[in-house]
């Protein structure tokens, strides 16, 4: 026995009732479903969590999002309970000022529906367990399936896809749309298949159910006599199909080039080209085939579509698309299906509108629930609703605007060739772009000091010198900092040592100077503009230094170091004279052989003189010497051999 989903017989859907495997004495009556408006309306503004709220401009979308209702559903859908209309939200408050009307003081001016102690005490209200409702017992789910069941006295059961019907319907009102379902309308029922998998695609539009007028005209031209009976239409008609295929996978090996080059990064071969060009074919004949779908597509009931995460995009991802990524109408093939072809599009369009049977009697669906509920584990314990977080307000850092940036950016690169000692690139910035930041005297944002201060305790002796004297960069300028420590103490003396500092005064740029170079930087130019700031008091400069000390002290450290010298030697000849003789040691005299001298220059390879010839060389000099002496030496035997044959 076979039939269709969309015309199954009057008698058979007269006796459907929906199949459960919960016994009815546990059955909860759920609430009627309440219709939630579209967030995505033409025209208008809606809120996705309030019920029924829509807005006909901005101001009054955002009024709403700050009043106590959108507030209070917000937090229920935190809680995972289900938000309140407006209507109800009214009747709650009303209930709240009931009960707190003994204890509401009489000076308050602000009525609990405007403030936010109405939304507080209404959620305290709900989580107060001496309010709450008595516990329901726990009721055991049974598994979500592909298929609902619909049980027809005595002993007949059909199977329908849960797919065919609306999604977010209640399970109980699918005889309603299952009854729905065996009339055509004014246009029928059509639907849209596509798949893609492996380069191949394949689609088609079918009529699955025909208008009502068509089936009553075949209807009256069956019943007239006279005529020949017609042949019955089909009851599924394919009115359009395509199927082509690209080459985007390798073979053997799965997976699609852009998968690849996502995990692996992108091959350079010939056949990852070709595939890469296999991709970008496949997705544009699709969409434009969607396009010349596109009345058919629109005028679709179910969209069902078979592709991975990445080739849906093929469908929804782009300017134009027929059909958009929050359709309500798109479907998953809910069974498994294999390579996208005409046939495979075809069995699975067969699978969706047949239905199936089993024909058990109502004792053995019976003894069948009872053993599933048996076997269901026992419910655990529901854990208590998290507390709600606390959110904390971030600190908004506010935006600058493009002059400060840039002046921050100008700031920035000065600082950074003032600390590198860059004086030429210095200069040049300065000379461009100085005058926009208030002199050079002016404080580093975010620093507190100026550029003479950041150079003196960078120690760039160079940088520091050309502040001073080409720039007249102010010395007497305090910042405030903590005590800086005496990294040269061993190399400074008490004429350029700074001046001990409190733990209150300010510090100025001679002070923040690390090493003795650059200190001697600010003496000397103290003493040659002596006019210019007030060098020994506030610039905190302890003495100046002119080219006249600077020249006496380095003859004083001549002198020193020719006493120096002096001193040493007089040490060294007492210490030889207090020194006893060294004892004489008798040596046998050893007869060396007489040496015969050579007149005339010494040629290298020479039997005489070859320890001098080969004295102060390096190893590999004196191989080489020693190997030519023994050339010349084997030359001249040989001749000695010739001459005597």
């Amino acid at each position: 026995m076979s039939f269709y989903v969309f015309s199954l017989p009057p008698d058979l859907l007269a006796t459907l009732v929906p199949r459960t495997l919960i016994e009815p004495t546990l059955r909860i009556p759920s609430p009627p479903p309440t219709s939630r408006p579209s967030a995505l309306t033409t025209g208008s503004k809606s809120c996705s969590i309030c019920l029924g709220a829509s807005f006909a401009d901005v101001d009054d979308q955002r009024a709403h999002f700050h009043s106590d209702w959108h507030r209070y559903n917000v937090k229920l859908r935190l809680r995972g309970a289900d938000v309140v209309t407006e209507s109800q939200f009214a009747s709650l408050v009303e209930g709240l000022e009931d009960s707190l009307s003994g204890s509401a003081s009489e000076d308050e001016d602000e009525s609990d529906d405007s403030s936010p102690d109405a939304v507080r005490a209404l959620l305290s209200r709900s989580r107060d367990p001496a309010r709450a409702e008595s516990p329901t017992p726990a009721i055991p789910q049974p598994p979500r399936t592909a298929l609902t069941w619909f049980h027809s006295p005595p002993s007949t059961q059909i199977g329908i896809y849960n797919a065919l019907f609306p999604l977010k319907l209640q399970q109980a009102s699918y005889l309603s749309v299952l009854k729905d379902m065996q009339r055509g309308g004014p246009n029928g029922r059509r639907w849209t298949m596509l798949m893609v998998a492996g380069g191949h695609f394949a689609g088609l539009v079918a009529q699955v159910r025909r208008p009502d007028e068509a089936e009553a005209e075949e209807e009256a031209s069956g019943g007239k006599g006279k005529k020949k009976k017609l042949k019955p239409k089909p009851e599924v008609e394919v009115i359009r199909h395509k199927t082509f295929h690209r080459y985007t996978t390798r073979r053997k090996q799965g997976g699609s080039q852009s998968v690849n080059d996502n995990a692996k990064g992108p091959a350079k071969s010939a056949g990852a080209q070709l595939r890469r060009y296999g991709e970008q074919a496949l997705r544009d004949d699709i969409r434009n085939l969607m396009s010349d779908w596109a009345d058919d597509v629109a005028s679709s009931e179910i969209i069902w579509i078979r592709a991975s995460v990445s080739n849906k995009r093929i469908f929804y991802d782009y300017d134009d698309a027929v059909v958009g990524k929050g359709d309500e109408r798109l479907r998953n093939f809910p069974f498994p299906t294999r390579r996208p072809t005409q046939s495979e599009l075809t069995r699975c369009l067969n699978e969706l509108t047949r239905v199936k049977f089993s024909h058990l009697t109502e004792d053995a669906l019976r003894a069948q629930d009872e053993a599933y509920l048996a076997s269901l584990p026992k419910p655990k314990p529901v854990p208590a609703p998290a507390p709600i977080p606390v959110v904390v307000p971030k600190l908004v850092t506010p935006r600058l605007t493009k002059e400060e940036e840039a002046q921050h950016e100008i700031w920035h690169r000065l600082v950074e060739m003032v600390t590198k000692g860059r004086v030429e690139p210095f200069k040049a910035l300065w000379e461009r772009d100085g005058a926009l930041l208030g002199g050079i005297n002016a404080r580093v944002p975010d620093r507190e000091a100026t550029l003479l201060h950041l150079s003196a305790q960078a120690g760039q002796e160079q940088m520091t010198q050309v502040l001073l004297e080409d720039f007249r960069a102010d010395p007497t300028i305090g910042v405030e900092g903590e005590e800086r420590e005496d990294l040269d103490a061993v190399d400074s003396d008490t004429s350029d040592a700074p001046q001990p500092i409190s733990a209150l005064s300010k510090r100025a740029a001679y002070d923040l100077a690390k090493t003795r170079e650059v200190r001697n930087v600010f003496r000397r130019c103290a003493a040659a503009h002596p006019e210019w700031w007030d060098w020994l008091g506030t610039g905190r400069v302890p003495s100046v230094l002119s080219r006249e000390m600077e020249e006496g002290r380095e003859e004083r450290k001549k002198s020193r170091r020719k006493g120096l010298k002096e001193k040493i030697r007089e040490r060294q000849a007492k210490l030889e004279e207090a020194a006893p003789p060294p004892a004489v040691e008798l040596v046998p005299a050893v007869v060396k052989p007489k040496e015969t001298s050579i007149e005339g220059p010494r040629r290298l390879g020479g039997s005489a003189g070859g320890q001098d010839g080969v004295a102060g060389l390096s190893a590999d000099m004196r191989t080489k010497v020693e190997r030519e002496r023994r050339a010349r030496a084997a030359e001249a035997r040989l001749k000695a051999l010739g001459g005597r044959h």
